[in-house]
């Protein structure tokens, strides 16, 4: 049996190399048609122009759903280690939801394209980083908490904490230097520059950023597949009557007891 067919490891896997190849393909075509430089252009520039923008779009929208998964197998794994423990049911909850806001972000960016609605694809990109770094700090506290011996997994998630943390300082130092008016005007829908141009040298900066800050968030979910490989999911399937008009009475005694929805 290979690493990925243990457990639920694949979830994490599939959730990086999916998200990595949507960045990817959607630099290549865009270098290919000309529609941006080669040289580190924006993430969110590569899927500004058809037809990179429809394989951008609905590959992240995949990246959501494999991201909203993922955050919810690790939610219920750290609920059913901790039962007892207040503090980590906070904050295990705590994390779930900035999980589930960062993959909402995600969706923003990519249904709304910087060069159409700036506003909202900004809003997208903070959800996703910026409360995804907070998620990402509240595991690594969790991780800290659950491995009172072995600490490995716990330093290694803090690397990729600071590494984040540090990726989204430089590109936070280096967008407002770019974008106070210095540099020039309507910088934002730009997508060719020229080395020679004034805050060339800023715009690279702001762009390697996004992608080490990108790479550090896919990084953290590596972690998981270590700790996926533990856990199995069984679907069972209950039949109730040889026919599609039959209908169990039990069923129907016990209809008013049955619930709506089920607790997290």
């Amino acid at each position: 049996m290979w690493w990925f067919q243990q457990g639920l490891s694949i979830l994490p896997s599939a959730l990086v190399i999916w998200s990595s190849a949507s960045f990817i393909f959607s630099y290549v075509t865009a270098v290919v048609l000309h529609h941006v430089d080669p040289l580190v252009p924006y993430i969110s520039d590569t899927g500004t122009v058809p037809p990179e923008r429809c394989l951008f779009g609905i590959m992240l929208n995949i990246s959501a759903l494999l991201g909203i998964a993922t955050i919810y197998v690790q939610y219920k794994q750290v609920f059913y280690l901790n039962p007892e423990e207040p503090t980590m049911l906070k904050l295990n909850k705590a994390g779930f939801v900035f999980g589930i806001v960062s993959c909402f972000g995600l969706c923003i960016i990519a249904n709304f394209q910087k060069s159409t609605l700036t506003a909202m694809h900004v809003i997208g990109a903070c959800l996703t980083f910026g409360v995804g770094t907070f998620y990402i700090l509240i595991q690594t506290i969790l991780s800290y908490k659950m491995r009172p011996r072995n600490k490995s997994v716990f330093w290694i998630r803090l690397i990729v904490l600071l590494w984040c943390a540090a990726s989204i300082v430089s590109m936070f130092i280096s967008s407002v230097i770019l974008y106070s008016g210095r540099c020039g005007v309507d910088l934002i829908q730009k997508l060719h520059w020229n080395p020679d141009e004034k805050g060339y040298s800023i715009h690279i900066m702001s762009t390697v950023s996004e992608w080490s800050l990108a790479f550090s968030v896919l990084s953290f979910f590596l972690t998981y597949i270590r700790d996926f490989q533990k856990i199995t999911l069984y679907v069972v399937v209950q039949l109730d009557g040889h026919s599609l008009n039959y209908t169990n009475p039990q069923l129907l005694a016990d209809e008013p007891q049955l619930p709506i929805s089920g607790s997290l």
